[in-house]
């Protein structure tokens, strides 16, 4: 018998191959990576089947969980103390401010980070399946968006809110691009024209700046060219496109352009009475709110307190749209008002250390060009950065359950992928 290459799995964290339990277990691992992008909005059960399916694998596989514990190693540890930070400084703010256990829900999502980075280490899923049901979603998306906008809604939302929806199809945009597998551009360009055409039928105008960033890597990343020639081509193909959605009314109307040029004008004459203009309040509401109480805010999810500070909000039995809403529709903002410094710091750590990760992890893999699930991670960590500046990321459980369960998930995947035999780039 050949002795094992040096690039093989050692021994003792190989899973038996020929083991039909751990086959069995593999293919249902990659069954809930297929459900996980694909019915995160194109059904109202959101990511509860691949929760299901997560829940179950763990059960029937606990022995092969507890043997990945090595290979997971210490990306599990930090994992796991960065899940323990947030859970304890969201109870701590409930104490504080004898909040109900229901604002913690959210922040609680944050155990699922580190179980799905063992799940990837033990049952290995196949990422092809992430892509598969990545494009799967973005095609069902645009047809329900279709169907919603021509059925006479002002906005798809599917069964979110409209500003939901565009944030996390354009997190399916990623994993459609960096997740790819051998030559399946055309359908990358396919399923990135349908993400598009969702953001553009949900009028969300916060994740234009993020869809930026993602064509830009998406440009570098094309196997065709140089680098400037290809951010020329994309510089070209963004005028073209602006023009279009300057020059076509119903398409300028969708987008909701004339909407934010009146919103502009608005806030220039001191009515911040709209979209942009509240946005904007309440940026300065926490500031304001951070200054005066900077090591426990105004208590986690409760950003409608801190919204008492004007006058307006504070008249008894006010239905003032504004007042109510429970975050700040910013992530800093939020995290800082409504926690405090130590919240400030946290909010910087969910996102500061996964990207540290992902870059330490793409570096290993040895990838041929960005791509990959490190690579994938990377730019899923900067829409949530991007598209976090004027929504509050973790305020909606679908976007706060697919931050977490992708970051374990694409981080266990890539830690595989260092020590399993490199595939072909292309």
């Amino acid at each position: 018998m050949n002795p094992p290459t040096p690039s093989s799995v050692p021994v003792a964290d190989a899973p038996p191959l020929a083991d039909a339990r751990w086959r069995r277990l593999h293919g249902l691992a990659s069954l809930a990576l297929l459900c996980l992008p694909a019915l995160v909005v194109t059904t109202p059960s959101n990511l509860l089947p691949f929760g299901l399916l997560l829940l179950l694998g763990s059960v029937l596989g606990l022995d092969h969980l507890w043997r990945a514990r090595t290979l997971a190693g210490p990306l599990l540890r930090a994992q796991a103390g960065l899940m323990l930070a947030v859970v304890l400084l969201a109870v701590l703010s409930v104490w504080l401010f004898d909040l109900g256990l229901r604002d913690v829900d959210n922040r609680s999502r944050f155990v699922v980070m580190p179980w799905t980075l063992l799940w990837a280490c033990a049952f290995k899923p196949r990422l092809a399946m992430l892509w598969w049901g990545a494009l799967a979603g973005l095609f069902g998306t645009l047809l329900i968006a279709v169907v919603q906008v021509y059925g006479g809604a002002p906005r798809a939302d599917a069964w979110t809110n409209a500003i939901v929806l565009a944030d996390v199809v354009l997190v399916l945009m990623v994993l459609v691009v960096f997740c790819r597998p051998p030559r399946r551009w055309p359908w990358v360009l396919a399923g990135m024209a349908a993400g598009c055409a969702v953001i553009v039928l949900s009028g969300s105008r916060g994740v234009w700046l993020a869809l930026l960033a993602l064509l830009v890597a998406m440009a570098l990343a094309i196997p065709w060219g140089r680098g400037r020639v290809r951010l020329m081509a994309l510089a070209g193909l963004l005028l073209l496109l602006a023009t279009v959605a300057l020059t076509v009314p119903e398409l300028r109307e969708q987008m909701r352009l004339d909407e934010l040029r009146s919103d502009v004008v608005r806030i220039e004459q001191g009515d911040v009475d709209s979209s942009a203009g509240a946005r904007l309040e309440r940026l300065q509401v926490a500031y304001a709110t951070f200054i005066e109480r900077p090591w426990t805010g105004v208590g986690i999810g409760h950003f409608d307190e801190a919204m008492k500070r004007l006058p307006l909000c504070r008249v008894p039995g006010n239905t003032v749209k504004r007042c109510h809403l429970d975050h700040a529709h910013n992530d800093v903002a939020e995290w800082a008002a409504t926690q405090g410094l130590p919240g400030l710091l946290l909010m910087l750590a969910v996102y500061g250390l996964p990207l540290g990760w992902f870059i330490r992890l793409h570096r290993r893999t040895g990838q041929n060009g960005f791509r990959g699930p490190a690579a994938a991670g990377i730019m899923v960590v900067v829409a949530y950065v991007l598209c976090g500046m004027t929504q509050s990321m973790f305020a909606h459980q679908i976007t706060a359950s697919l931050y977490v369960v992708l970051v374990g998930v694409l981080s266990g995947l890539a830690l595989v992928s260092t020590v399993t035999p490199r595939q072909s780039a292309r």
